[in-house]
């Protein structure tokens, strides 16, 4: 399905990656692990294992988990399989931050399939997703012009999306919603993923204005509000 992306001429800047050091401990490191419902995507409300690692090279204005560009844990794969094994459910969700910063991540993904687990990617969409297993559904969230870093948006990824994978945009304004209906037509986005979303910034856009907005323009594509927000807030480990 992917033959059918329009790929018009523009130059995507080299992203930003966290540095390998040779002399680096083994692993990966990792803010959080933690069992709850899924918020968003089609899977919304369903019992998923969250592995969310740490750093990002991307500064969104209206990051919801900044508390994760620094810090945590480092941890093998290992140890990784060994701790959520005791959770009720196979589905996994890697998150970050920008979890594919760290290069260990790829092998992370493909473990956990043939570990059996399903497992799906959030992904910034600024660094290079070719890389990602297959049978990873990939949750490409690409940035408006209200995020402060829409000029990061890797427009070759969208290649390498399958049947099976999401991309997202979440909005703050109008113009972020005019920007992403026009990338949409301009990539013929709709042709090459499962689905696309749209999500209000909490606490800036009404969502219900988005919704109008997007009933309004004919588009096929979902409305989303993140679940585990309305739940339980904003705030890790949920």
């Amino acid at each position: 399905m992917t033959d059918q992306v329009l790929m018009p001429a523009v130059a995507s800047p080299a992203p930003e990656k966290i540095p390998v050091s040779a002399g680096r401990a083994p692993g990966l490191r990792i803010s959080e692990v933690f069992f709850s419902l899924q918020g968003e995507t089609d899977r919304a409300g369903l019992p998923t294992i969250f592995i969310r690692l740490t750093g990002c090279p991307l500064r969104c204005v209206w990051c919801d988990s900044a508390y994760a560009f620094d810090g945590g844990e480092r941890k093998t794969i290992d140890a990784l399989l060994a701790e959520i094994e005791s959770f009720p459910t196979q589905r996994v969700c890697v998150t970050g931050g920008e979890p594919l910063a760290q290069p260990e991540c790829f092998g992370l993904l493909t473990r956990l399939c043939d570990t059996g687990y399903d497992v799906s990617l959030e992904t910034s969409g600024a660094l290079d997703v070719s890389a990602v297993d297959d049978r990873v559904m990939k949750v490409l969230d690409l940035k408006p012009p209200d995020s402060g870093e829409s000029a990061r948006n890797r427009w070759e990824n969208l290649r390498h999306l399958n049947a099976h994978d999401v991309v997202k945009f979440v909005v703050a304004s109008r113009a972020d919603f005019e920007w992403s209906v026009e990338k949409i037509s301009d990539y013929g986005i709709t042709n090459c993923v499962k689905e696309i979303l749209f999500s209000p910034v909490y606490e800036k856009l009404e969502p219900v204005v988005l919704a109008q907005w997007l009933l309004e323009s004919g588009l096929d594509a979902r409305l989303q509000l993140q679940l585990h927000k309305l739940l339980w807030g904003e705030r890790p480990g949920v």
